[in-house]
């Protein structure tokens, strides 16, 4: 439904310079008509606060085409509009009878050029998401070594037997992790696994398993599985989706499960260096996960073994006395720029993070048992 932002923008400064309002939809028609042929109802951009003392000259630099009144904003071809307080002059035609209370406020309010961003941004996943197998990208990486390989599957296509097995092994791994708060953690697994967003590859050992040659059965026992008389069964999986984190596009593993006999032998290095593979082809900026604390082993393998550092919205670095109750921390490796300063580099004056808003307070809840 169409409104006005005026009460947003003049009813109630937010309390928190450096948050931002995501708007509804504004019809500039009642204080604009001239402009309602060319400018129906528009989606809003971002507004973002940033305290005077942040701003650069050089920051989000544009022309503005817009206008502004007290009642509210709009532009005309998605453009960034910016308008400026402190006594500075206005870019923005019809800004000046409230130059006052935006210099009372003491923020400089910048209306960002998001749309084409956003849209972009849309469609890189949208892509991503719209391919049902993406090992055929990578057919090396199909099958390791003679006796393993790997096959793909969506959540809301898995079969009743593949479900039963993905609970089993997330009990059988991730029990003793999160001891007492198991119980509803499980439960939230299980919604996630059959998701239609949800992305897996499986690992299955083929019908000579038990020989010597097989490096995954060699010296180990299986553990419970509830495959029994499958001649091709699976040993492990890892289930990944394609979502934005920071206006980022990422891939987000949310599980990276193994059974016991193909722990230690390379088998999640050569799926996580799969999941790259994956990201680096879709244009993605990020690989992420979320590693509890208590998994030790799974934390030395991401930090020491694969070079993911704590990401810069993980808890631990957004407020260290927040995230030192938290029993998570959230890893990443950027293949960008852009991804590098906002989900790696540390800005102690969080200007990114003004800029972009808050991580969410409830990442995907994923673990490993690898």
């Amino acid at each position: 439904m169409a409104r006005s932002c005026s009460s947003c923008l003049f009813g109630g400064i937010p309390p928190i310079l450096g948050d931002y309002s995501l708007l509804g939809r504004w019809d500039p028609s009642p204080l604009y008509p001239a402009a309602a042929s060319s400018l129906p109802s528009l989606p809003f951009a971002r507004l973002r606060w940033i305290p005077l003392g942040n701003r650069r000259k050089e920051e989000r630099g544009g022309t503005a085409t817009g206008s502004c009144r007290r009642g509210g904003f709009f532009l005309k071809k998605y453009w960034e509009a910016r308008i400026g307080c402190g006594g500075a002059p206005s870019p923005v035609a019809g800004i000046h009878g409230d130059e006052e209370i935006f210099h009372k406020v003491g923020v400089e309010i910048i209306l960002v050029k998001v749309l084409e961003k956003k849209k972009a941004i849309d469609e890189i996943i949208k892509k991503a998401s719209s391919v049902k197998d993406h090992l055929l990208s990578f057919p090396p990486f199909c099958q390791y070594e003679r006796n393993v390989y790997l096959e793909s599957g969506i959540g809301d296509q898995l079969a009743s037997p593949i479900k039963k097995y993905i609970q089993d092994l997330l009990k059988v791994n991730m029990e003793g992790p999160y001891g007492s708060e198991w119980q509803l953690e499980e439960k939230v697994k299980r919604r996630e696994m059959v998701s239609p967003e949800a992305r897996y590859i499986f690992v299955r050992q083929s019908t000579n398993a038990a020989s010597d040659e097989n490096p995954l059965a060699k010296n180990e026992e299986r553990h419970y599985t509830g495959q029994t008389g499958d001649q091709n069964h699976l040993v492990g999986f890892v289930h990944y989706r394609f979502i934005v984190e920071e206006d980022i596009p990422v891939v987000y593993v949310y599980e990276l499960q193994l059974e016991a006999c193909a722990q230690r032998k390379g088998l999640g290095k050569f799926l996580m260096q799969l999941i790259e593979l994956i990201a680096h082809k879709n244009r993605l900026g990020a690989v992420m996960l979320t590693v509890q604390k208590a998994n030790v082993l799974a934390m030395n393998f991401y930090t020491t073994k694969l070079r993911y550092t704590i990401s810069t919205i993980s808890p631990s670095r957004v407020d260290p006395l927040i995230g030192a109750e938290k029993s998570y921390e959230i890893l990443c490796k950027t293949f960008d720029s852009e991804a590098k300063a906002k989900l790696e580099v540390i800005n102690h004056q969080r200007y990114e993070q003004q800029l972009d808003g808050s991580p969410s307070e409830a990442p995907p809840t994923w673990n490993s048992g690898i």
